[in-house]
């Protein structure tokens, strides 16, 4: 299923800080946005860029909890893994983001859910790394790709979902 969206992700790097910020907004509801990043069902549909399969080995999306995911393609397996510090449904996640080939690299993240009215959200990401090189290596890695590819998947997700996600 294709969705052309008018919404598109605005990724933010300040020269002098080691984070990157996201945003994004969807036709959809905070309850729903909310719902696809913590139901396993719906965040195996939709979590990285197209092309690739995606595992949840762990995922306790819930304040204390913990995730660990296994992308792959055809160059290989990628795993992540983090903690859950704060789910606020509807409002608020904060979690633990690291790459396990780069176990060193611990990433703090916050995603906020704004109800813009009308069925719309602002979907607003701060990543915060311990250096700038850090930062700047995620960036290399092809993030955008998979924010992008990933953000899309979720507005067929979302429109699939029809009222369900209002």
């Amino acid at each position: 299923m294709s969705v052309t969206s008018r919404n598109e992700a605005t990724i933010v790097v300040d020269p002098e800080l080691p984070a990157i910020r996201i945003e994004r907004e969807f036709e959809a509801s905070p309850a729903a946005v909310f719902r696809a990043h913590v139901e396993p069902e719906l965040v195996r549909r939709w979590l990285g860029p197209r092309g690739v399969t995606l595992e949840l080995t762990r995922w306790e999306a819930r304040t204390g909890g913990a995730y660990r995911y296994l992308h792959r393609d055809e160059n290989g397996e990628y795993a992540f893994y983090g903690s859950f510090h704060e789910i606020r449904p509807g409002e608020r996640i904060v979690q633990t983001f690291t790459f396990e080939g780069y176990p060193d690299g611990v990433c703090l993240e916050t995603l906020t859910f704004e109800d813009l009215g009308g069925g719309r959200t602002r979907l607003r990401t701060t990543s915060t790394f311990d250096t700038k090189e850090l930062r700047d290596l995620i960036l290399s890695s092809g993030m955008e790709v998979g924010v992008v590819e990933g953000y899309e998947q979720l507005d067929e997700l979302l429109a699939e979902q029809g009222d369900d996600a209002r």
